[in-house]
């Protein structure tokens, strides 16, 4: 052995010395070399021998393993609190009244779990675990000493938790609106034991038993947590403030009986629909109808809004957000309403813009009865191009005469297509010359007209016809175009010049209630010269004139040779069986010397449609399927590897390319986690186990992350803690907070939990590794006992407890001035700027200050 080195070169072999902290290499000449093995090591890692890598390369691996394993805890997180909205999703049935003779019993719904109850234990739980389990990890993997990462993330993200992300959220409301917490008194009582159980903190560091925990402080800490349960219950329940009986409808008395969501109880009564968020036969056809009176919605379309309308009505909790902030970020199935609103109408075809689905789903949203707008048909996107009539008659001797071609739709693009003549009895070249050529639709315009010359034999001979045809171009212009009903068009040569005689096709025409509308043919006969106006009226029968259908008085305008044309009749589809009903129409007036036919009326009959259960039976079933669709938690293995091994879920026609892209980064993570047993098991309490573990073991691997990087960078652990370890397990609870103030209309969501989750991260994250390790030293060295030296953390706590009095003080004082908008959330756009700067400029001074007195650059 020879003098030791600090970079050793490289060997081919290496052996470790018995007290594991000098590293030695042999070469084979037998020389040998010993150098300091790194300091830099955690309770399992490094697994390889890297004392010999560069230091900066090691650094960014860690890094990079760290960033990446924050990853791997979201989605494991993801797994784990979809257990727990399994577990407090669980609703029983209570009887109200037990009705009589032929009358069923009042049965209603109610959640098991009270809202508050849940919000504090296991919802907040599932946010913080990472959090508690790595304070938990380290002080038993310390051999039961004192570490500073565990306890410094817990400070370092309650720090993030309340000034960062309360900025993000008051920043993040719409401009002019604003977000107040329902749920007051919950949450000042929470409020009151966050600030209380950092003050707490530091009474047991400093004033109670300096720089030593002892066990009934631990215990104490600990018991903190169920009595804040048991207050915020009673708070919830209005036992800590008075409040008058009498000021509770009875609705309100009786939603007490569920324990909903905060925000959500007089909603839930209110929804005219999907009450509770439940789909049935009955409130589909209600939906159905109505929405479908003012619109052309597809049956698909309708259960996909339908299916959100389901979700939207559903109680939501902080962490269904939570999962859905998760999911967003690392490409997974979206449980978000909106996002399975396809912004495509089908394979091939051009996005809807602002005329697609979204435009109907957004308008349902913003008013709480369904909105009188005329949504587009499902060809809106394209420039829909047709003759103006079916059939035209012309004189032999006319020459050329102009046909006229329309376009609808989409206007604002160029339109371009084919009009070639086909040949009937006539044939071109004896009867008429060849038409074979392109015509183009500027921006905006509407009609075209294109001129077909009849060849004058001077010969007898019966009237003759031929064909003109539309058809779409072979290139990429099909893409923006589309034929209507009427791309062939009749050309009857004659050898007449009256004005005609115009009366109906048929004397009687059959059209299903779901038809949409009846197209009734009008005919001209007998000449065609000139333009000639038919009007025409409709006479109710059986069935009536805005209840099954929509007539009135019209006029058809057919042009100098046009022979037929359609009166267009909407028939109302309510969705209810009936029995067969009839209209009449009657032609009642001609111009230009024309003459009415003997069929000068004629008999429509809406027949019961007899598809309508079969129909509603699959409007439930696609209603049904789409909400499986958004789905939070999974009942089967089989959804869960399939959510996992597919981007998006499956839903590839919403995926993004960001989506795709972390799909890859996340896709090991997310089958390795699929294996949990998925939470429609034994009632979410197996996943719930599983997964609680699997964190556990992945919070190993971070807190060895972190410390191994923060020594390689000269970064303390209390810095790291603070820092990065913070803000990658604090940064799912951002989006979900942001998506929660954007979404609801109050801030219980979005920041009513943010003290809540604070108080638990103290009571369980530092009680429960506190009163193991205090109970150890207790009983092995009752006279050193469990060291916790407050230094670093008792500065960080003290510091953190001065920044949250002061954002709690603002937050309130948001609620009652004027000048804020009287709103914790939004409110005036410069204020909740300015608020959201002071918040970001608190968390930054907190940061700065922390490290500083880290690192004995300022006192304490």
């Amino acid at each position: 052995m020879s003098n030791e080195i600090e970079s050793p070169p490289p060997p081919a072999e290496f052996v470790w010395t018995s007290n594991q902290t000098n590293l030695c290499y042999k070469s084979e000449d037998g020389s040998s070399w010993c150098g300091k093995k790194s300091e830099c090591t955690g309770m399992i890692l490094p697994l390889f021998f890297e004392d010999s890598w560069d230091q900066n390369f090691r650094a960014f691996l860690y890094l990079f393993g760290l960033l990446y394993s924050f990853l791997g805890i979201s989605i494991v997180a993801d797994v784990f609190m979809c257990a727990i909205e399994k577990i407090t999703s669980k609703k029983k049935q209570i009887t109200i009244s037990s009705g009589s003779g032929d009358e069923p019993a009042d049965v209603i719904e109610v959640q098991v779990w009270n809202g508050t109850v849940a919000n504090l234990t296991l919802m907040a739980l599932g946010s913080s675990a990472p959090e508690i389990l790595l304070a938990i990890v380290g002080v038993v993997g310390n051999e039961f000493r004192a570490e500073e990462l565990g306890p410094g993330t817990i400070v370092g993200s309650a720090a993030f938790n309340l000034l960062a992300i309360v900025a993000v959220c008051m920043v993040g409301v719409p401009d002019g609106e604003s977000r107040r917490i329902k749920n007051f008194s919950v949450f000042c009582v929470t409020a009151v034991c966050s600030v209380f159980a950092y003050f707490w903190l530091l009474v047991i560091l400093v004033f109670s038993s300096p720089d030593v925990v002892e066990v009934w402080e631990a215990a104490l800490t600990f018991l903190f947590f169920p009595l804040l349960v048991v207050v915020a219950y009673a708070a919830d329940k209005g036992w800590l403030f008075c409040k008058s009986p009498k000021s509770l409808t009875d609705k309100q008395r009786q939603i007490e009986l569920g324990n909903v969501q905060p925000g959500e109880s007089e909603e839930m009564l209110e929804k005219e629909y999907f009450k509770d968020g439940k789909v049935d036969k009955k409130a589909l056809v209600s939906f159905i109808r109505d929405i479908k009176k003012n619109t052309k919605l597809s049956d698909a379309d309708a259960a996909k809004i339908a299916a959100s309308k389901v979700i939207d009505a559903q109680p939501k909790s902080r962490i269904w957000y939570r999962i859905g902030a998760t999911r967003n970020i690392t490409g997974g199935r979206r449980i978000n309403p909106g996002s399975h609103m396809s912004t495509k109408l089908r394979e091939g075809e051009p996005p809807l813009m602002d005329d697609g689905i979204m435009k109907v789903y957004d308008a349902i949203n913003e008013h709480d009865e369904l909105p009188n707008i005329d949504y587009p048909d499902s060809d809106a996107s394209k420039a829909i191009v047709e003759f103006h009539a079916s059939s035209a008659a012309v004189m032999e001797n006319i020459g050329t005469f102009k046909v006229l071609i329309c376009r609808h739709g989409n206007r604002s693009n160029t339109a371009r297509v084919r009009v070639e003549t086909i040949d009937g009895s006539a044939t071109e070249g004896n009867d008429y010359i060849k038409v074979d050529e392109i015509l183009t639709f500027q921006p905006n315009e509407t009609e075209k007209e294109i001129g077909i010359t009849i060849v004058d034999d001077n010969q007898w001979e019966p009237d003759e016809e031929f064909f003109l045809k539309l058809n779409l171009l072979s290139n990429d212009d099909h893409k923006e175009v589309k034929l209507g009903r009427t791309s062939i068009m009749e050309i009857i040569i004659l050898n007449d010049d009256e004005p005609g005689t115009f009366q109906f096709e048929k004397r009687g025409h059959l059209v299903k209630e779901s038809c949409g509308d009846a197209m009734i043919s009008v005919i001209r006969q007998n000449g065609a010269d000139g333009e000639v106006v038919v009007k025409w009226r409709t006479v109710d029968k059986s069935a009536i004139h805005g209840k099954d259908y929509t007539g009135g008085e019209g006029e058809l305008t057919f042009k100098h040779g046009e022979t037929q044309r359609d009166i267009c009749i909407p028939i109302v589809n309510d969705l209810e069986p009936e029995k067969d009903e009839m209209f009449e129409i009657e032609l009642v007036e001609v111009t230009e010397g024309a003459k009415l036919g003997k069929v000068k009326r004629t008999a429509v009959t809406i027949t019961n449609d007899d598809e309508f259960n079969s129909v509603m039976s699959k409007l439930l079933l696609m209603t049904n399927a789409n909400v499986d669709g958004m789905r939070v938690h999974n009942e089967t293995w089989a959804q869960q590897l399939k959510d996992a091994m597919v981007v998006n879920g499956g839903d590839l026609e919403n995926a993004t390319t960001g989506d795709y892209v972390m799909h890859f980064l996340t896709f090991g993570f997310k089958l390795i986690f699929a294996l949990i047993p998925p939470p429609g098991m034994a009632g979410g309490w197996l996943c719930f186990t599983v997964s609680l573990i699997m964190i556990g073991l992945l919070v190993i691997v971070v807190g060895d992350l972190a410390n191994i990087f923060g020594c390689l960078v000269g970064l303390k652990p209390e810095v790291t803690a603070i820092t990065f370890v913070a803000l990658g397990t604090s940064l799912p609870d951002t989006f979900a907070s942001k998506t929660a103030a954007v979404s609801e209309k109050y801030a219980d969501n979005a920041v009513g939990n943010v003290t809540g989750s604070n108080s638990v991260n103290v009571f369980m994250g530092l009680g429960i590794p506190w009163l193991i390790a205090s109970i150890y030293w207790a009983v092995k060295d009752p006279e050193v006992g469990f060291v916790v030296e407050a230094g670093a953390l008792g500065f960080s706590v003290t510091l953190y407890t001065i920044c949250a009095l002061i954002a709690i003080t603002f937050i309130i004082a948001r609620r009652y001035l004027p000048l804020f908008g009287k709103a914790e959330l939004g409110g005036n756009v410069v204020m909740k700027y300015v608020s959201g700067g002071f918040f970001i400029l608190l968390w930054i001074l907190y940061v700065v200050l922390s490290s500083l007195k880290s690192y004995d650059i300022i006192s304490f």
